[in-house]
């Protein structure tokens, strides 16, 4: 299909994306509390606009060739259909008439037509890199399949700790410093570069295993991110060489019980006593705590909780390595620091904890940006977080692709009354969606990385997490699907995958706060003027 066979897919996108700006123009005409009175309408709002978002990307991505363009315009065909599908019976909540779709009747017709769908299955999807992206995916493909995955289902049924082997191995290859500058011992160099080798690098780690491997290297990511913003250039050259090399792994420590999403409510205390910041209260699903040799945490410097997020300062609080499986520290002075272990279904190998802090000591020297600091952790904090929402993206699409590689591998193995099971129409089309989705947020995904560097895109960060982490939710489960019964045993990853995909809605943001409270937030205050 040549690549002028696009614009039907693009009218249609146009028509869609016209009916989510005028919800948002009808939302942001209702007043400051639209969105928190029409949560449902916003909540559904914000994941059309997002999947649009990728769908237009993908539009992008189809202009490569014949294979490409046919699996952008099968996706561009589900964003509006699901949007549509949202829309159905609720036109009035969305400020639309009945009909506002009616024009891409034809297009979802004849590019949501089965047998069309099932004819394009098996499509490996080309990813277009010149030639040293084309290197970094490789080196990091490389390792992935000879380092991690033979460890992958390990780590995952028994639990255990992230080996050291692959900790160090990464340091080697450098992973541990792609975000970090040249200046201090990195190798991002301040262009678009950075964050694309992030993201390539990240995906072909989490194909292999989402926590052992793509997760592991967002972790000096976010601290190196608010070191960069905020701190003081002693701190710079204190902390970012050793985070580069992976001298020293790094855990965040922000949510807190009764905080998840919701920061500007955190309660841990830091207390100010000479030299010193004194540390107490409990934080929870903490990272990465136990192996960490230092914690990125984000604490209470004003007692007054009028200040709200005002009121929140960021630290680098060093700690000793601690048993993966719960541990107890102390300090001279008498500070205590508890970590107790969160088992969880899935993303096992660098654990989470909950910590509980009893007057533990940090140096005012930790406190990032010094004096100047105070106040500004929320900020500090967001830096990192935003581009760890791309990075979450980029887990998810190493996770989908995984999943769909071992699908599709599955299916022209097995056989179902006397026929491979890959045959079968429904599996077919099955596959196709899979291939396209994962193409579209790949290409969205780049993107987003482009903006990034050049200080834009926070909205399509978040974006493009909305919609793939869903995304990689339906791809995992329907590979499981795909392998039937053995799907559902331990023998095959696909299960390790489908567990994994979970967790992605949650951290790093979780979709209904990220919904709500950032892209519906911006896309009606955009459309307010």
């Amino acid at each position: 299909m040549p690549a002028a066979d696009l614009a039907p897919a693009a009218a249609a996108l146009d028509t869609a994306r016209g009916v989510v700006e005028r919800t948002a123009r009808h939302l942001a005409g209702q007043g400051p509390s639209a969105i928190d009175d029409n949560q449902v309408v916003a909540y559904d709002l914000a994941h059309a606009a997002s999947g649009l978002a990728t769908a237009r990307a993908g539009l992008a991505y189809g202009a490569h060739g014949e294979e490409e363009a046919n699996l952008a315009i099968a996706f561009a065909a589900e964003a509006v259909a699901d949007l549509a599908a949202r829309v159905a019976a609720r036109e009035r909540s969305w400020g639309i008439e009945a009909g506002a779709l009616d024009r891409v009747g034809d297009f979802l017709v004849k590019r949501r037509d089965p047998t069309w769908l099932a004819g394009l299955a098996g499509i490996e999807p080309p990813r277009h890199l010149d030639s040293d992206f084309d290197l970094v995916a490789g080196t990091f493909r490389r390792f992935a399949e000879e380092r991690i995955a033979p460890r992958a289902e390990q780590i995952h049924r028994q639990n255990t700790d992230i080996p050291d082997e692959i900790i160090d191995g990464l340091g080697a290859l450098g992973a541990f410093g792609l975000s970090i500058p040249e200046a201090y011992g990195g190798f991002a160099s301040g262009g678009e570069s950075d964050y694309l080798g992030m993201v390539i690098a990240t995906e072909e780690l989490s194909r292999a295993s989402l926590g052992a491997g793509g997760s592991l290297i967002t972790r000096p990511e976010i601290l190196a991110k608010a070191l960069l913003r905020g701190g003081t250039e002693e701190q710079k050259q204190r902390w970012l060489p050793k985070l580069a090399t992976g001298e020293i792994m790094a855990g965040v420590a922000v949510t807190e019980p009764d905080y998840g999403s919701d920061v500007a409510g955190l309660a841990v205390a830091a207390r100010r006593d000479g030299d010193d910041w004194v540390i107490s209260g409990t934080k929870t699903w903490s990272t990465f705590a136990a192996r960490a040799d230092v914690l990125m945490l984000l604490a209470r410097t004003d007692p007054d909780r009028g200040r709200a997020h005002r009121g929140l300062s960021m630290f680098v609080v060093p700690k000793e390595r601690g048993d993966g499986h719960g541990f107890v520290l102390g300090q001279a002075g008498g500070g205590r620091l508890e970590g107790r272990p969160i088992d969880t279904i899935g993303y096992r190998g660098m654990h989470s904890y909950e910590l509980s802090f009893d007057g533990w000591r940090v140096p005012h020297a930790n406190l990032i940006g010094g004096d100047g600091g105070i106040g500004r952790g929320f900020y500090l904090q967001m830096e990192g977080f935003e581009a760890g929402r791309l990075q979450t993206a980029a887990r998810a699409v190493g996770v989908m692709q995984a999943a769909y590689e071992a699908a599709r591998a599955y299916a022209s193995e097995r056989k179902v009354f006397g026929r491979p099971i890959g045959d079968y129409q429904l599996t077919r089309v099955k596959l196709t969606r899979m291939a396209a989705s994962i193409a579209a947020a790949r290409e969205h995904m780049y993107e987003v990385s482009r903006l990034m560097a050049k200080g834009e895109g926070a909205l399509e960060a978040s974006m493009i997490k909305a919609y793939v982490c869903r995304a990689a939710e339906w791809v995992t489960r329907e590979a499981l699907q795909i392998h039937g019964g053995m799907g559902y045993a331990e023998e095959y990853p696909v299960s390790r995958y489908f567990v994994d995909a979970r967790v992605l809605s949650i951290f790093e943001g979780a979709d209904e706060t990220l919904a709500l409270r950032v892209v519906a937030r911006r896309l009606v205050a955009d459309a307010a003027g």
